[in-house]
């Protein structure tokens, strides 16, 4: 047999012909800054056309982060403060995303027609498998607001399967009672749409104190063009079925939950519906200094909550350390030892007056503050 020789390759001519390393760095680069910029795209569902922006590339056996906003709103006015919040950078880094924007609620739609049945809470959740077969999606991670939460949970309920984990800040799954209704119309009578929405939103004490942010999302409301849409949508929200869940039973969520809402948030006691759901699979966080809407005022409390809640699920284990975590670190792992890597049974309280940390019996609830 001949002997082997070693023979070096040199290519003569690069992949890219003409391209420096410097080059091929700044194409790589503008191609993320364009990802980073999103991509919007709309398709046709039983229910009428729905638009929704991806950002970045999908991770392989990762789940897509999907987003829903509340009424009155849309993706960005709802999420912006906080994907652009530093901290959320290494999160979004390892999760592709989709915004999707209620129907009639995205930048520049169209009023719709006199007379246009907009779908309801359900439809708008039915909806949502359209979207995720357009993008060959398999699994999310949801995270809804208000009447997106609610829509989000209703998803859930029927596709189990596809929804790993759920965030719902704000959510109200309880019909309309007969008070609501009367206590509504009257206001009605005495208010506008715009101011009704508003009350919905936030917490009166936030709307008597009259701050930037207050000013900011009235403005954004009162004058939107399309604020008969928005209307219709607020009805849809108005005409919700009773989510009706069951702790034990088959109306549940299947998925791990992390609940959230501001201490003084006029959905406070709604959200309390923990208690209808799994304990080993549902976090309940109340921050505090909030008002109603957690995701625009407390971004960073957000951000940290839903890095803990990530790393639960079994990703980003290794994400760095926060200061939060530093002064959590020997009871997460005294706990985790005893509970399991992917244990959840936990309730989260967050406050920004104190540093102290108290751990409940495992499987049971912990109490956090920062």
């Amino acid at each position: 047999m001949a002997e082997l020789r070693e023979v070096q390759i040199t290519e003569e001519k690069p992949l890219l012909p003409g391209q420096t390393p410097e080059v091929a760095k700044e194409a790589e680069l503008a191609a993320r800054i364009l990802l980073d910029q999103g991509q919007t795209h709309s398709v046709e569902t039983p229910y009428g056309s729905v638009t929704f922006t991806v950002y970045g590339t999908p991770k392989p056996k990762r789940p897509a982060i999907l987003t829903y906003h509340d009424v009155g709103l849309n993706y960005k006015s709802c999420f912006q403060p906080l994907f652009q919040f530093a901290d959320m950078q290494e999160i979004i880094q390892n999760f592709v995303r989709v915004h999707v924007d209620a129907p009639g609620m995205e930048e520049g739609a169209p009023v719709f027609p006199l007379g246009y049945q907009y779908p309801s809470l359900d439809q708008l959740a039915d909806m949502i498998p359209c979207i995720l077969q357009y993008l060959n999606f398999s699994t999310i991670i949801g995270i809804g607001v208000g009447a997106g939460a609610y829509v989000l949970s209703r998803y859930a309920l029927t596709h189990p399967d596809t929804v790993e984990g759920l965030v719902l800040i704000n959510i109200d799954p309880n019909a309309k009672g007969w008070m609501d209704w009367a206590a509504h119309k009257l206001t009605g009578l005495t208010s506008s749409i715009s101011e009704m929405i508003l009350g919905h939103l936030f917490s009166q004490e936030e709307l008597s104190g009259n701050s930037e942010l207050i000013q900011k999302y009235r403005n954004i409301i009162a004058h939107a063009p399309n604020l008969d849409n928005i209307e219709l949508y607020w009805n849809s929200y108005n005409n919700r079925r009773d989510l009706n869940f069951v702790r034990g039973g088959d109306t549940t969520l299947k998925c791990p939950v992390m609940l959230v809402v501001g201490d003084q948030a006029p959905h406070e006691d709604a959200v309390e519906c923990n208690s209808k759901l799994d304990p080993t699979q549902t976090s309940f966080l109340k921050m505090a200094d909030s008002g109603g809407q957690p995701q625009l005022t407390q971004p960073g409390k957000l951000t940290e909550a839903f890095k803990y809640f990530l790393q639960g699920m079994g990703y980003m284990a290794s994400s760095c350390m926060t200061r939060l975590s530093r002064s959590r670190t020997a009871s997460l792992t005294s706990a985790a030892s005893i509970d399991g890597n992917r244990s959840r049974s936990r309730t989260l309280s967050q406050s920004s007056e104190s540093g102290t940390l108290s751990s409940g019996p495992p499987g049971h609830t912990m109490e956090v503050s920062c």
